[in-house]
C-alpha cells in the first residue's frame, strides 16, 4: 500500500509538462492541462458516484500541502462526509461572516464584555454611543466593509463640538472592528486605530480643553445655599444635603446602607463594589452629618429610600436644585451662569479647601476618593489621614452652617471661583 501511495516526488512534480491526470495515491492527482496549467485534484466515489474536488494550483499549493489536504478529504469520507459539501458549507458561512453587519458586531461586542463593566450604565452608554453616531453611518454595512473614510464620517461631524463623546466613540468603533477581526469577519488594519493612523486626518485635541467640568457653586455661596437647602422638605433634599456634607458622589449616598454607618465611632465605610475606584472608602462624619442620619426614619436598609423602599434615582436629587432655581433666572449658578449640580458641590468643597484651609492637598483628596498619583500618597490613606480629615469636614460643616449673606459675586478668573463685591 505504501508503494502505490505518494508516488510523485517534488521534482517530478516540476518537471512533468504531459497534459493529462498524473496519480499520487490515495486519490491526490496532479492535473495538467493542454495549456501546462497544473493543479491538484482529489478523486473519490460516494454512492457509486465519481467526484472530483480541487485542492489549488501548483506551486501555491506543494506536494506536502496537497497531500495533508487529501488526508483531511479521506478523514471526512471515513465518517460518511461528502468533502465537497463540507468545503460548500465552510464557504457559505465565510460568505455569511463577510455580510455581518457593523450593527451585529456592535451588539454582540457589548453582550460579550458589559459583565466586566462596572454597571449597567456604562453598557447602556456603549449602546447609546454607536446607535446615535456610528449606527446612521455604519449600522447596516457589512463590517468587512468599514474604512478610514466612513468613520471620519461618523467622527467629523461632533470631533470638535462633543469632542469627549467623539473620543469614546473612536474608541468604541474601534474595538468592535478590533472584535470583528478576531471573530473573522473582517480583515486589515483596524481604520478607527489614532496612532499612526486618525491623528493624520482629525486634530488633536487636549483633554484640558475638551474636558468641561460640572457646574459649581462658589464656595463662599454654600452657606446660604444650604439654608436654602435646609428649608426644604423631603427625603431627597436630605440627600443633596448629605452630599454636600459628606463631599461624596450622588451615587454612593443615594446607595447607602444603613449596615455601612457606624454612627458610634463617627465613620461611614463605603464598600468597594460601589466607589468608582472600587477601592472601599472611609468617610469621617461630622456632627452635622451625624444629626442628619439620626432624622432618617429606619424603614429599611436603605437611608435615602424613595418610593416602596428603593433607592432614589439620580434624577430625583438633580429636581431638588431645579426646583430651588425655579423657573425664572437661575439663582444657584457658577462663575459661568449655568445652574450647578449635585456633582459640583464637590468642586466646591475641593476650593473652599485650598482657598480657606492649610490643610495639605491630599488630605482633601483623600476625602473626595481620588487616586492619587503617588504611591507613597496612596499609602497614607488610613491612620492619621482619617483624623485630618475628620478634621476637615467638621470645618467644612461648621463653614456650611455659617449665618448665609446676600453678597453678590462677582467671576474672576480664577477656574470655579469667585469674590463678594459687597
Amino acid at each position: 500500500m505504501a508503494r502505490q501511495q505518494q508516488r510523485l516526488s517534488a521534482l517530478q512534480v516540476g518537471k512533468l509538462s504531459k497534459p493529462g491526470l498524473h496519480g499520487d495515491g490515495g486519490g491526490l492527482t496532479l492535473q495538467i492541462t493542454a495549456t501546462g496549467a497544473k493543479s491538484w485534484l482529489f478523486r473519490y466515489m460516494v454512492a457509486g458516484k465519481p467526484y472530483g474536488m480541487g485542492l489549488g494550483p501548483t506551486p501555491t499549493v506543494s506536494l506536502a500541502e496537497a497531500r495533508q489536504k487529501a488526508l483531511d478529504a479521506r478523514k471526512l469520507l471515513v465518517d460518511g462526509i461528502n468533502p465537497l459539501v463540507a468545503k460548500k458549507q465552510i464557504a457559505d458561512a465565510l460568505t455569511t461572516a463577510k455580510m455581518r453587519t457593523f450593527n451585529q458586531c456592535a451588539a454582540a461586542y457589548i453582550q460579550k464584555h458589559k459583565a466586566g463593566w462596572k454597571n449597567a450604565k456604562h453598557a447602556d452608554q456603549w449602546t447609546n454611543t454607536v446607535k446615535t453616531y456610528a449606527s446612521p453611518v455604519l449600522g447596516d454595512l457589512p463590517v468587512a466593509d468599514v474604512d478610514t473614510g466612513l468613520v471620519v464620517k461618523c467622527l467629523a461631524p461632533i470631533w470638535e463640538s462633543k469632542t469627549e463623546t467623539a473620543s469614546r466613540l473612536r474608541g468604541r468603533i474601534e474595538s468592535v472592528l478590533d472584535w470583528a477581526t478576531t471573530s473573522g469577519y473582517r480583515s486589515g488594519e483596524n481604520p478607527a486605530r489614532w496612532k499612526g493612523h486618525l491623528e493624520n486626518l482629525l486634530a488633536t485635541i487636549s483633554r484640558s480643553s475638551r474636558t468641561r467640568n460640572h457646574p459649581s457653586l462658589p464656595w463662599q455661596r454654600i452657606a446660604a445655599f444650604m439654608a436654602a437647602l435646609r428649608a426644604r422638605e423631603g427625603v431627597s433634599a436630605r440627600a443633596v444635603e448629605f452630599c454636600i456634607l459628606t463631599a461624596s458622589r450622588s451615587g454612593e449616598v443615594r446607595g447607602a446602607r444603613w449596615a455601612e454607618f457606624d454612627l458610634a465611632g463617627k465613620v461611614w465605610t463605603i464598600p468597594s463594589e460601589r466607589m468608582k475606584a472600587r477601592r472601599e472608602h472611609e468617610v469621617p462624619l461630622s456632627d452635622a452629618a451625624l444629626a442628619l442620619l439620626e432624622s432618617m426614619p429606619r424603614d429599611g436598609e436603605t437611608v435615602f429610600a424613595g418610593m416602596k423602599g428603593q433607592p432614589l434615582s439620580d434624577m430625583s436629587l438633580t429636581a431638588v436644585i431645579r426646583r430651588m432655581n425655579g423657573d425664572d433666572k437661575p439663582v444657584w449658578v457658577d462663575a459661568n451662569g449655568d445652574g450647578v449640580t449635585v456633582h459640583g458641590f464637590r468642586s466646591t468643597f475641593r476650593m473652599w479647601a485650598a482657598e480657606t484651609t492649610n490643610y495639605l492637598r491630599e488630605v482633601a483628596e483623600h476625602a473626595l476618593a481620588h487616586q492619587l498619583p503617588d504611591a507613597v500618597e496612596r499609602a497614607c490613606q488610613r491612620g492619621a489621614q482619617f483624623t485630618k480629615r475628620a478634621a476637615l469636614m467638621a470645618e467644612w460643616a461648621a463653614y456650611c452652617a455659617t449665618v448665609p449673606t446676600d453678597a453678590t459675586l462677582t467671576p474672576i478668573r480664577r477656574a470655579a471661583q469667585c469674590v463678594a463685591t459687597n
